[in-house]
């Protein structure tokens, strides 16, 4: 069985339930996913614009974006490559007050020895064990 890739709108559709004909088309396909009926695949790319769009376009609580994250992230039947960063970097984003990118950046720096970076963003002063430095 090929994988077949999801997109942002299909886990919009079904998280927020905006559109009721399009999320019970999404929770079928999902729930097809789970059964085993079918393979789907997505990126930390997808993951990234759901946390962004979530937050801003539809103004859900942060809370609340971390948990329904946590539902896409958690279920195993969705191959996503870098799931245990994605789950490290919801865990940061969920306790300090950053941006799901910078957040992952973070994760990915740690992930790979790193805990200098050169930005201008305030957000990773917020972080343990970082240190941001400007040009």
């Amino acid at each position: 069985m090929k994988k077949k890739f999801v997109d942002t709108n299909i886990f919009l559709r079904y998280l927020t339930a905006d559109d009721r004909t399009k999320y019970g088309k999404c929770r079928n396909l999902l729930k097809s996913a789970i059964d085993g009926k079918v393979q789907l695949a997505t990126s930390g790319m997808v993951i990234a614009e759901l946390a962004w769009t979530l937050l801003s376009y539809y103004k859900v609580p942060k809370v609340d974006v971390v948990e329904k994250l946590s539902l896409i992230i958690g279920t195993d039947q969705i191959f996503i490559p870098d799931r245990e960063a994605l789950a490290e970097t919801l865990v940061l984003y969920g306790r300090k007050n950053i941006d799901f990118i910078d957040a992952y950046n973070a994760v990915f720096m740690g992930r790979h020895g790193m805990s200098e970076i050169y930005s201008y963003d305030g957000d990773f002063d917020r972080i343990e064990g970082m240190e941001r430095k400007e040009p």
